[in-house]
């Protein structure tokens, strides 16, 4: 691989940098979220809750994506992302000595669910905008490609230490853990030395917003992303919030049970990340964003209906397959559609339509406490993928 842009990658310290924070809030948010799902399956014995607790960590991109994309490039993108960080770790902190003090209550986590989804909602805006010009517009493919690794590899190591963590130490052990690992993550923050120039420009946020927006109303191949991406994360996306539940009821399955099948999901998703990274041309980014999508789609429904630790772990290594073609093109696709005065604003539009996936967590979270959970997962799969099918006029462009 001597001259390959994985080699040169690997000669861009600060990508190296900001790959890692992204890794550490990626572990460190499926650590809480597989630990805070059991938790809260076992006081409340609800999949609904159980689902809520998600898509609280959704809600806020819904919310104020937009919003960020346009203000972040009117702030230093260094110091914001700092702050990020440090809102989180204070969050995880605050849990932590509650928790000891034995004050913890559904309401706490439900809460700080919500403040680390405003911490999730500025990555794209902030932090991957900071790695493209850090390493560039041609390298961005191989870029994203190895970032999104770096995420499904907390998916490997998070849902397992979470779920040892809560048999061992109980939820306070999660929380510990994830301050002292976000103390790492603030550390590579302050070590970044490249300065991410702000756009150019003064106007208001709304107007910045509306220019976003006008520029994906005249784009075929942004309109495509965007509205794969609604599908995704309403229809695709949430049935994570089920595996907790599935694990335990209809597998069987105690809290490290649950924990390694979920990581089977972020094997399948590592390997297939490092494939991109090492593999894939440009000229099939479009093709391997759409196939990730149908894969994941058809896979949820196999892992819905199984009726084995097997056959459910089989079905997860290829959820994680096709997710890794997925998110890998999803902000390479859209960072390269965008003039780069206006990329943060695209990249906050992006963040929008990553979260409508609240509603597919109250959608399936309603379902599965009426018709159970591994048969509202395969209704929402299904559903899913005839989806996808009534909008291909939209994203066959890509």
């Amino acid at each position: 691989m001597g001259n390959s842009p994985f080699r040169r990658m690997i000669e861009a310290p600060d990508f190296w940098r900001l790959w890692y924070v992204g890794l550490i809030v990626a572990t460190v948010r499926w650590v809480e979220t597989v630990a805070v799902g059991i938790v809260v399956y076992q006081r409340t014995d609800s999949a609904f809750v159980v689902s809520m607790m998600t898509m609280l960590r959704l809600l806020p991109m819904g919310l104020f994506g937009v919003f960020l994309g346009a203000l972040a490039e009117r702030f230093d993108r260094r110091w914001t992302l700092l702050i990020v960080v440090l809102l989180m770790s204070g969050s995880s902190a605050v849990l932590a000595v509650l928790d000891r003090i034995g004050q913890l209550e559904i309401w706490h986590l439900a809460f700080a669910s919500f403040i680390n989804g405003c911490g999730w909602c500025t990555d794209n805006p902030v932090r991957r905008v900071m790695i493209g010009e850090v390493v560039g517009r041609e390298k961005m493919g191989t870029a994203m490609s190895l970032d999104v690794g770096a995420n499904n590899a907390s998916r490997m190591v998070g849902p397992a230490v979470g779920g040892f963590l809560l048999a061992g130490t109980g939820i306070q052990g999660a929380f510990i853990l994830s301050v002292l690992m976000y103390c790492t993550a603030l550390w590579a923050v302050l070590t970044v030395r490249s300065r991410i120039p702000r756009a150019a420009g003064s106007g208001a946020v709304l107007a910045r917003i509306g220019e976003g927006l006008a520029l994906v109303r005249t784009d075929k191949r942004l309109i495509g992303v965007l509205v794969v991406t609604v599908i995704y994360n309403i229809f695709a996306w949430p049935f994570t919030s089920m595996i907790p539940v599935i694990g335990r009821d209809r597998l069987h399955l105690g809290p490290e049970g649950v924990g390694l099948l979920a990581t089977m999901d972020g094997i399948g998703a590592f390997v297939g990340a490092l494939s991109v990274a090492l593999w894939l041309i440009p000229r099939w980014y479009g093709r391997t964003y759409m196939c990730g999508v149908v894969c994941y789609l058809i896979m949820v429904v196999v892992f819905a209906l199984a009726q084995s630790p097997v056959l459910a772990g089989a079905a997860l290594l290829l959820t994680g397959l096709g997710g890794a073609g997925f998110a890998t093109m999803q902000a390479t696709l859209v960072y390269l559609a965008s003039p780069p005065e206006m990329r943060s604003r695209i990249l906050g539009v992006l963040t929008v339509c990553i979260g409508t996936g609240p509603i597919g967590f109250l959608w399936l979270g309603w379902l599965a406490d009426r018709i159970g959970s591994h048969n509202a997962m395969a209704v929402t799969g299904v559903l899913g993928l005839l989806a996808l099918a009534a909008t291909w006029r939209w994203w066959k462009e890509i």
